[in-house]
């Protein structure tokens, strides 16, 4: 053993968590190595070759304006992007890329590559180093030691990962790549408490084995979009994804063959994902269903690999080879590579405070998939937050902490560090409360000046803001006061768009407020009209057009806030505050909220015990 470096902070493993860490961490000015086992699975997409989706689009546009990564990218590498549920209101509207896959690795490396400040290296990190009761560095199976002021854990699903389908059971990372398997042993070793959840992914095809007459083509919007807020892409070349359907005869195979699934044999014991089941699981679970989609997505714009999106499988290969070929279109598929499942250790991310360090342990902090989380997004969001954090305690400065009312990482984390979390926890739009506040469209507009202060936006960036906040502010006052009247040319307006014409004058506000009507449609008769960017106008409609609904979630927030900036003292002894339950005092030790709000949403813990505690914290002030 032997010491070889020495830096700020160490991130352990380079998936979408770790690539979002050490960067957040390297751009903040703190000396960073990033560790990985393999220089080849630097931002790897183990499972469906996307980016976004509902909830997980909010994630990615609010990564882009903290300072992230992920948005830029993805977009730069996608091959197919969609905004999706635009027939619902804006709050769920989010974007899809569908992107080639080897090119967005090849493009998040060479961005980490190219990165000052960080330091790439292909380790496989065997043990933690903690000295009382703080993290001092790690040892690689080499015996080369680094010491760090900061360690993040990214480590995906490579803890003791495990390959599972049919009788097949070995040893392996995603992908063919190498688990690590002493790690483990050495978190339990320092009084981190481990999980093992389960996850999974179908099998590829060749595309060219495929017959397309018997599916449904979906093509991308004609309307060019990006995550990040600063992408200046106009012009995208886009490829086609497919939908077809399993049926009866699918259905069939699978049930004639489930004492073959090691999920129903017993021979996988981590607990899966109950929004992203098996195909197996949904045939169990939804036996009422006649039929299930069935996603065919290209993997890559230069591969013949096809992702059989929504049914991913751990049945024997005989199995999965007849069930795929029972699919329309699929009658002749050519299998390059089976679906499997992948066991791994994870840890309970009740041991984590909201900035994600542990609460035990010193400068160790943990982000992604490891964290009990599942989805690239989700892990980047956590990753981003824990990077810009390790690098605000090595630099004496306060951490980065999201409530649930500024962002939808801010329910990520607030739902990881404060729930029982017993299966893999994915991010979905019924989970925000105040999820009209918190769109897709407005995340520069919540998050920007955030990530400007903690210090990864530029001046440049930042000024773009206040231009942009301004306008908008600008332009609500004038269509709120600006009057038109019953001209001809207004009546004729009205009357085409089948909306009611106007007696006397009124406002362009008050127009826009029709549902039949829209900030952009007035523009044939609003003469007085700036010429403002898409994103304001964006901002200004949706503004006007929802600003009773907005304003009565802002007085939502203020109640919410009132609960989340009453403090609880860290020395707190439970045990002492007098009508506590029982459970509730075994849930609030063994959580150790640091506010009542936070303390409120603990499982367990009822609105008479938070009365008794505020109660308790009242008189304790006093005294």
């Amino acid at each position: 053993m032997y010491i070889t470096d020495n830096y700020d902070v160490v991130v352990i493993g380079a998936g979408h968590a770790g690539v979002e860490a050490a960067l957040a961490a390297a751009r903040l000015g703190g000396r960073t190595l990033l560790a990985t086992l393999s220089l080849d699975n630097i931002a790897l997409m183990p499972c469906n070759p996307s980016v976004g989706g509902p909830a997980k689009g909010h994630l990615v546009r609010e990564i882009d304006a903290l300072g992230g990564q992920m948005g830029l990218t993805a977009d730069e590498a996608c091959i197919q992007m969609r905004l999706l549920n635009t027939g619902k209101g804006y709050a769920v509207h989010a974007l899809r890329a569908q992107a080639d896959k080897p090119f967005y690795h090849t493009l998040m490396k060479q961005v980490v590559e190219n990165q000052e400040n960080l330091d790439i290296k292909q380790l496989m990190i065997d043990r933690l180093l903690v000295e009382n009761g703080a993290v001092v560095g790690v040892e690689a199976e080499t015996g080369e030691v680094f010491e760090a002021k900061c360690v993040i854990l990214a480590t995906g699903t490579y803890l003791r990962g495990r390959i599972v389908y049919g009788q097949v059971n070995y040893e392996s990372g995603p992908n063919g790549l190498r688990s690590a398997n002493k790690l483990s042993s050495s978190l339990l070793e320092n009084g981190v408490e481990l999980m093992r959840f389960k996850t999974g992914t179908p099998a590829r095809i060749d595309a060219r084995s495929l017959d397309y007459s018997r599916m449904e083509a979906q093509y991308g919007d004609e309307q060019v979009r990006n995550f990040s807020f600063m992408s200046t892409i106009t012009e995208r070349k886009q490829i086609p994804c497919w939908l077809t359907y399993t049926n009866e005869a699918t259905h069939d195979i699978i049930r004639a063959n489930l004492d073959r699934s090691p999920l129903y044999s017993g021979m996988i014991e981590g607990t899966g994902p109950r929004y992203c089941p098996s195909i197996e699981d949904k045939v169990v679970r939804f036996a009422d269903k006649k039929r299930h989609q069935v996603f065919i997505e290209p993997e890559g714009m230069y591969t013949n690999e096809m992702y059989i999106g929504g049914m991913s499988s751990s049945l024997p290969e005989d199995v999965q080879e007849e069930m795929y070929h029972s699919v329309p279109g699929l009658e002749h598929a050519k299998i390059v590579k089976n679906a499997y499942a992948i066991e791994y250790d994870c840890i309970n991310p009740r041991q984590l405070y909201p900035t994600l360090e542990f609460k035990k342990i010193k400068g160790l902090f943990s982000g992604g998939q490891f964290n009990g989380s599942s989805g690239y997004e989700e892990a980047a969001a956590q990753g981003l937050i824990a990077g810009i954090n390790a690098a605000m305690q090595v630099k004496g400065k306060e951490p980065l902490i999201l409530d649930r009312s500024e962002a939808y990482i801010g329910v990520l984390i607030d739902d990881l560090v404060t729930k029982e979390n017993r299966e893999p926890y994915r991010m979905m739009t019924s989970r925000a409360e105040y999820r009209l506040l918190l769109r897709q469209d407005n995340a520069d507009l919540r998050l920007t000046e955030k990530g400007y202060q903690v210090g990864l936006i530029s001046e440049e960036r930042y000024q773009d803001l206040k231009t942009k906040e301004r306008q908008i502010a600008e332009e609500m006052e004038r269509v709120d006061h600006e009057n038109i009247g019953g001209t001809e040319v207004v009546q004729k307006f009205l009357e085409a768009h089948e909306s009611t014409l106007l007696k006397s004058g009124t406002t362009i506000g008050e127009l826009v407020r029709r549902p039949e009507l829209d900030y952009e449609m007035l523009a044939e008769i609003d003469k007085n009209r700036p010429q403002y960017s898409a994103g304001v106008r964006e901002q200004v409609n949706i503004n006007i057009k929802y600003q009773g609904y907005i304003r009565r979630q802002m007085k939502q927030v203020e109640q919410f806030k009132k609960m989340e900036n009453k403090r609880i003292p860290k020395d707190i002894n439970y045990d002492e505050v007098g009508s506590l339950r029982i459970e509730a005092v075994q849930k609030l030790k063994k959580f150790q909220p640091l506010s009542i709000g936070q303390a409120s949403r603990i499982s367990g813990v009822s609105p008479a015990d938070i009365s008794v505690l505020l109660v308790y914290l009242e008189s304790r002030d006093r005294k």
